[in-house]
């Protein structure tokens, strides 16, 4: 897959809840900056923590807006609307980087406002 479509898998993935798969988008020795969750090296780290992904959240949604691609790197902006297991809503704007080497994302980081996910930390709804 070439960078484009590495980064159409990883949106359509992510939003069927096919999170398997979508660990499998990443290199084995990716390494991801998550605003949230922190430094993460390796793909079974990432995978470890995506099992318990779906008991987060009820309904999850992240909706590309404009995505740039220039040869192994890619930046999209894109929208997440959620739901927590609890019923907390989630409306944030996201932009993340994608750095794609044979066909596997190796680097990724993502920016966003904390604030909006608050619902699924635990904090106000």
């Amino acid at each position: 897959m070439d960078t484009r479509e590495v980064v159409d898998s990883y949106y359509r993935l992510a939003n069927a809840g096919e999170w398997d798969a979508w660990c499998d988008l990443f290199a084995a020795e990716q390494v991801m900056d998550e605003q949230l969750a922190g430094h993460i090296e390796g793909r079974e780290t990432l995978r470890s923590m995506m099992k318990g992904f779906p008991d987060m959240y009820a309904s999850f949604a992240n909706r590309p807006q404009h995505i740039v691609v220039d040869g192994n790197e890619a930046a999209v902006v894109s929208h997440i609307s959620a739901v927590t297991s609890s019923g907390g809503r989630i409306e944030a704007n996201v932009a993340n980087y994608f750095r794609v080497t044979d066909g596997r994302i190796t680097y990724m980081a993502n920016f966003h406002d904390t604030v909006p996910f608050r619902a699924a930390l635990g904090g106000d709804k």
